[in-house]
């Protein structure tokens, strides 16, 4: 995602809500600034998400906002953690398909 830490702080709030009503269980919950296996930032891989919210905010200054991942590990059921995946998502994009301006830039 693309977030500053407002941004990243209502993300993970959103991620303990949703496992919560879900009886399932995070074990660990890490914010990763490099790509897994590689050389690369979460920069360099994920500067779409920098290019979309220029778009989305023209002549704005991005701040502090940054490539993250957040990782997150759950202790659950396969049908848990789809659950829980498709309501992150879903409150993540509510607008789904529609045009709208992302509060926080993201891709899964």
């Amino acid at each position: 995602m693309y977030a500053d830490e407002q941004g990243l702080a209502w993300v993970r709030e959103l991620v303990d809500r949703t496992v919560g009503s879900r009886g399932a269980r995070i074990v660990t919950a890490d914010v990763a600034r490099t790509y897994p296996g590689s050389d690369l930032t979460t920069a360099e891989t994920y500067d779409y998400l920098a290019e979309q919210w220029a778009v989305e905010h023209p002549g704005q200054n991005s701040g502090a906002r940054e490539a993250v991942e957040l990782r997150i590990h759950l202790v659950c059921s396969l049908r848990a953690w789809r659950a829980i995946r498709k309501a992150v998502l879903k409150a993540l994009c509510p607008e789904g398909m529609a045009p709208h301006t992302c509060r926080v830039p993201w891709c899964a």
